[in-house]
């Protein structure tokens, strides 16, 4: 049995990442499935909680959903009274306090972008305000515009101390943008917010990022959808059993432009100050949802050999890289993903 309980503005969802096994109630009968969603960050959040009654799984969906509301206060770049913004306008110059999410969310951030020379640069604000308004219009951003906006760009115009929190920019006009990482992380931050109420089996799914905690009772882990099934023999079932961990998937699907027979996707190279035009799709499995997020955002924009690079120096990470050119699909698949799909079997 699955009961809903439904805030007043919320709009049901059946996300394709979340595969329903049947008879889960059955399984262990002291705890039932209950599942909330919400308008979030731009997007719908989605949280599934088990739990013994409505009231512990209201107070459960409340605090993850009133996580993502913090986290949202913190990170957005659409909201003028969010830390980012106030942050964006007085940080020039001088040191400015930060609170502990924005400050681990830029510091992530800021590992990311020197270990790929910037491919991965949350500064790019300036050049993807301009994209925002290019899909909007239908049309290219035009190319003086772009050359401007990427001179007020530069993660290493950015100077954060983690230490201390505080961050300052040595450039006016900057503007960040965490889109490529924020999701992420704020889908982890509601799944502990629900686990320290003693909800121990939850998922959290803000887009395409899920993070979600102990399997659900009687089966071996939550049903992940990774890939489409339509790539053949590639060592790794469409639908991965997992516990404890975040999935992050990034492609040109949702969000893009198209122009002349060209589609341009949502996320921005750096380099080039152009949207990547390659059809990539990435999907990277971590214990956090701000690694997920941000790794498949990078590993998108360096291609496939680079991008597989970059995981394979984390121990805990894994990917799965699909390529789409001319109607043949090609694949990449690292190492620790090779070895979670070999527990499937």
């Amino acid at each position: 049995m699955c009961r809903r309980l439904w805030h007043p503005t919320i709009v049901a969802l059946l996300l394709a990442w979340l595969v329903p096994a049947a008879g889960l109630a059955q399984a262990q009968p002291a705890l039932e499935r209950f599942e909330g969603v919400e308008p979030h960050m731009g997007t719908l959040a989605r949280i599934t909680v088990y739990a013994p009654d409505a009231a512990s799984a209201r107070e459960a969906l409340r605090a993850g959903f009133d996580r993502i509301v913090a986290v949202n206060a913190a990170l957005s770049d659409y909201l003028p009274d969010s830390e980012l913004s106030r942050v964006t306008r007085d940080a020039v110059g001088r040191d400015v306090p930060i609170g502990n999410d924005l400050c681990r969310v830029l510091s992530r951030a800021q590992a990311l972008a020197e270990a790929t020379e910037g491919a991965f640069d949350v500064t790019q604000g300036p050049v993807i305000r301009l994209w925002r308004e290019a899909r909007k219009a239908k049309r290219l951003p035009d190319p003086a515009a772009l050359e401007e906006a990427a001179r007020r760009t530069g993660y290493r115009h950015m100077r954060l101390d983690a230490s201390r929190c505080v961050v300052a920019f040595d450039q006016a006009g900057m503007q960040l943008d965490v889109g490529g990482i924020g999701k992420g992380y704020a889908a982890s931050e509601a799944l502990a917010a629900i686990s320290a109420l003693g909800v121990r089996s939850a998922l959290v799914a803000i887009s395409g990022d899920l993070a979600f905690s102990d399997a659900p009772p009687g089966l071996p882990g939550w049903r992940i959808r990774v890939h489409d099934g339509d790539l053949g023999d590639v060592g790794v079932p469409a639908v991965l059993r997992l516990a404890n961990a975040a999935v992050s998937t990034s492609g040109n699907s949702e969000q893009h432009l198209d122009v002349d027979g060209r589609r341009y996707s949502h996320v921005i190279d750096p380099t080039s100050r152009m949207g990547l035009v390659d059809d990539i799709t990435v999907t990277v499995i971590a214990s956090h949802g701000v690694d997920a997020d941000g790794l498949d955002t990078t590993m998108g924009i360096l291609g496939a050999e680079r991008g597989l690079a970059l995981v394979e120096r984390d121990p805990e990470a894994a990917a799965l890289v699909v390529v789409r050119k001319d109607g043949q699909v090609s694949t990449r698949v690292s190492r620790r993903m090779r070895e979670i799909a070999a527990t499937q079997r």
